[in-house]
């Protein structure tokens, strides 16, 4: 029987840019509320790292300069000549800027995700989920798009280093997962695998189609390009589709996936037009791929969604609710419009912004047809077939 371990770290909470920065750690709060009101999360089920990764296993990702300069920048008062430095290593006042306590909370998020994977591994527990981490955009050398610390690909080397397994990351987030994708270019022990909307419009501008791996590592590396308005159904068919390729090609002993969920109609940061429908059905389908292929060997992690009241709350536990197989999944498949808990909606409309969803999944005949529909549809389709062409 399936066991799942639910990783939080209180340190998470403390990974804050500034009071106005979109990427708003008070998501984790509101996700953790919203699962114990329905009795989806017991306290047995939630572990909390005690150990924080090593400078060895720092270093396995970045390097030495970088992790140095954010040290220096996270004290409350940085050298002149530490703040001088942030720019180039991407920790100026833009997306990423440093912040007091930046290492020990970044350190912290990096441990979750480390000891998620390292619990799975040792059969501890079968899946395993820290939504604090999921920082996908961190590269060796510097940060970039809210991230400090790699943790995705930390827990990948820490899993490749003590157990020598072969690993599958699938990204759904909307933005490409460029770092880890990098990080492991050329490894042909790491298959990466990312959904995200083209970079053609989008940070981090990355992720083609053509992007394939270098080295021993080519054809190891897939990225699936979506046009912009992109809806549920061809989402989930590019899904669907190309990762029962990815699988095969990558025949994995551990899959380790990232959920931002970013791709949401709502989600101000992204230009796809996708309901909470995909955050059900993609799930289920790691889910039954990590059964078939790595003897349910699965961690999740978190990522993007800046949209904390209306979307991240709700995509978030129907993650957890497919991962511990809670019964509420079933009657959320009878009944797609079942209410969410009225005590959690009073909870939290006092201090949201907008009005707060009534419902688990949205209800997409009140929504707007996107006129370009078929045509974005069959786009889609002619990446996918350029993709699966790659993994022949």
């Amino acid at each position: 029987m399936d066991k799942a371990a639910y990783m939080y770290h209180p340190d998470s909470l403390k990974y804050v840019f500034h009071q106005n920065h979109p990427f708003d750690q008070r998501r984790l709060t509101l996700t953790r509320d919203l699962l114990q009101q329905v009795d989806a999360l017991s306290i047995d089920q939630i572990f909390v790292p005690t150990e924080l990764p090593d400078h060895h296993l720092l270093q396995q990702v970045h390097i030495p300069e970088y992790i140095d300069v954010v040290k220096q920048l996270s004290v409350e008062h940085p050298a002149t000549k530490a703040m001088d430095h942030a720019a180039q290593y991407g920790l100026h006042q833009g997306d990423t800027p440093y912040f007091a306590g930046m290492h020990q909370s970044a350190l912290s998020i990096a441990a979750g995700s480390v000891t998620a994977a390292q619990m799975v591994m040792e059969g501890q527990t079968t899946h395993a989920l820290h939504l604090g981490g999921g920082l996908h955009h961190a590269m060796p050398q510097k940060g970039a798009g809210f991230c400090i610390y790699n943790d995705a690909a930390l827990a990948i080397a820490h899993v490749r280093e003590a157990y020598g397994a072969r690993v599958l990351y699938i990204d759904t987030d909307v933005h490409h997962g460029d770092g880890v994708e990098m990080c492991f270019y050329t490894d042909p022990d790491v298959f990466t695998y990312s959904i995200h909307e083209t970079g053609k419009y989008l940070f981090p501008g990355t992720g083609r189609v053509e992007e394939r791996g270098a080295g021993e590592g080519f054809g190891f590396t897939v990225n699936l390009p979506l046009e912009p308005y992109t809806e549920d159904d061809s989402w989930l068919e590019c899904f669907e589709t190309t990762l029962h390729q990815v699988l095969e090609r990558a025949r994995p002993d551990l899959i380790i996936s990232q959920h931002g969920c970013d791709a949401h109609a709502l989600d101000p940061l992204s230009h796809l037009h996708c309901s909470m429908q995909i955050y059900r059905e993609m799930p289920r389908m790691i889910h039954e791929a990590a059964h078939q292929w790595c003897e349910g060997r699965w961690v999740a992690l978190g990522g993007g969604g800046y949209d904390i009241w209306r979307v991240v709350p709700r995509a978030w536990s129907l993650l957890w609710l497919e991962m511990s197989n809670h019964p509420l999944l079933q009657q959320i498949d009878q009944e797609p419009l079942l209410s969410l808990p009225e005590v959690w909606l009073e909870r939290w409309q006092v201090e949201s912004p907008v009005d707060l969803p009534r419902t688990w999944l949205d209800d997409v005949t009140r929504w707007e047809p996107i006129p370009r529909r078929d045509e974005i549809t069959l786009s889609n389709r002619k990446i996918c077939e350029i993709a699966a062409t790659y993994l022949k």
